[in-house]
């Protein structure tokens, strides 16, 4: 799609936002009318518009605006999938509504109610995410018919750069065709002529290629180790002609990591992690986590002065055990749990070592002889883990997350892999409770934590939460 075409499918998008929020905004002011006592809906209708009111939606409309541009709503998505589309535009539209509620604080506007939010929401929402569908599997449906292509190089003919040509020549919807390949001589070329796509000129002949030849967009893939300034040149030659520059990043060669890039002082910084580390749901869970804890907290304070009773009256020490523990990228934090051993628990562990059940770094023994009668009923029901509530509203746990481990089971650990557990905020709960806990070994124990981490989401931790009730009341694992 030439760069005119662009930009008036950007200001489709963008007008048709705005008709949509438009349109949203009045079914909810209709659709609330009759509860505000002080207007009814024929005088709403009639009324004349205030300028200050005027100037107060026009300045929410440019936020609206603002906000989906900050999602970036507004650029190229073919190389984006519909549950990213979709994910980006629900956070937009949640934050657009959150705001009208903030304006609605400030400025006293009696319309906004909660009945005005939630029918704005879901009208914006689903409308929105309607047109962007029906937008897209249009697109899809041109580009399918040969219309709206674009045309693609590769620099590079190594595997990666192979693989990439053929998983988007299996796309004909994202709408490219691949015109051919840019290298030099090299021992790998002969493998190359044998995968039919064509060597159009080495890296000498790139700039008077693109003089001369359609290019629309060029992928680097080249070892930048090795051919750093071949890959410099090729890219400023397409900064100066206007040509879309695209690079397979892994220069690091890590299979799993997930990029992101951002800016600092105009400076480009590419990023390499696992698992979410920020964003809107990272955001939601720690304020989750905050609220529920205390609200836990309040709920069950009677119910702990009678468990620390218990504890007291049948056998000697604290009501709490407190113990170190190690959290996010190894901070170590004191974890606070309801007492299950004697008192000189830890100090007997070491005579008890060789009866260790636990391949691994963890220590597990049925029948543990250190463990109280009433701290096994604790143990079995999960309710000494009760207490960390409070380091959940401290910060140093999340309701949902990896286990926290001792000072003497991270020490145990022989795997790096094993360690990348310590990337997210341990938790209370997580995949291994509701996976049979102790029955579970130590290294599928890892591949469970490994597994929440790789596919975090907000409703994982719902449905974690959800599973683990039904394993504490049947005690599954418990030791």
């Amino acid at each position: 799609m030439g760069n005119f075409r662009r930009k008036i499918l950007m200001i489709a998008y963008k007008l048709s936002d705005m008709l949509i929020m438009i349109g949203s905004f009045m079914a909810a002011t209709i659709l609330v009318s009759h509860e505000v006592k002080t207007i009814s809906l024929e005088q709403f209708l009639h009324m004349r518009i205030k300028i200050e009111n005027f100037i107060l939606f026009v300045a929410f409309l440019l936020l609206w605006h603002g906000i989906f541009a900050l999602f970036d709503l507004y650029s190229s998505r073919r190389f984006s999938t519909v549950k990213t589309e979709i994910k980006d535009i629900f956070f937009a539209t949640s934050l657009g509504t959150f705001a009208i509620y903030i304006l609605s604080l400030l400025f006293s506007i009696d319309m906004v109610s909660s009945v005005f939010l939630i029918s704005f929401w879901t009208g914006s929402t689903f409308i929105t995410i309607l047109a962007r569908l029906v937008m897209r599997y249009t697109l899809k449906y041109i580009r399918r018919r040969g219309r709206n292509l674009r045309y693609l190089l590769f620099v590079g003919t190594n595997p990666r750069a192979i693989r990439s040509a053929k998983k988007i020549e299996s796309r004909p919807d994202l709408g490219y065709v691949i015109s051919g390949f840019i290298d030099k001589e090299w021992e790998g070329l002969s493998e190359f002529q044998n995968t039919g796509y064509r060597l159009l000129t080495d890296y000498n002949g790139f700039a008077e290629f693109t003089r001369n030849n359609v290019v629309d967009e060029v992928i680097i893939s080249l070892p930048l180790k090795s051919l750093y300034q071949e890959a410099s040149l090729i890219a400023n030659v397409c900064e100066m002609q206007g040509i879309i520059v695209r690079h397979l990043p892994n220069i690091f060669n890590a299979e799993h990591a997930k990029l992101k890039l951002e800016d600092f002082e105009n400076e480009p910084l590419v990023s390499h992690y696992r698992g979410s580390v920020e964003g809107w749901q990272v955001l939601v869970k720690e304020v989750l986590d905050r609220i529920l804890s205390l609200v836990l907290l309040l709920l069950l304070s009677p119910f702990f002065i009678v468990i620390a009773i218990l504890i007291k009256i049948t056998s000697p020490g604290p009501a709490f055990f407190i113990q170190e523990r190690v959290g996010l990228n190894k901070r170590r934090f004191r974890v606070f749990k309801f007492r299950t051993m004697f008192k000189d628990a830890e100090q007997k562990q070491a005579e008890l070592e060789d009866l260790n059940e636990v391949m691994g770094a963890a220590f597990k023994i049925k029948n543990d002889p250190r463990i109280t009668p009433v701290g096994k009923f604790l143990r079995k029901t999960s309710i000494d883990e009760v207490p960390q509530l409070i380091n959940v509203l401290k910060g140093d746990m999340s309701l949902v997350g990896p286990r926290p481990l001792p000072v003497r089971d991270y020490n145990g650990f022989s795997e790096d892999w094993h360690r990348r557990r310590f990337s997210v905020r341990p938790g209370i709960t997580c995949l291994w409770q509701c996976n049979g806990r102790s029955n579970v070994s130590f290294e599928h124990w890892m591949e469970l934590d490994m597994e929440y981490i790789d596919n975090w989401s907000l409703l994982l931790d719902f449905s974690i939460m959800i599973k683990t009730i039904p394993a504490v009341l049947r005690g599954s694992g418990a030791e």
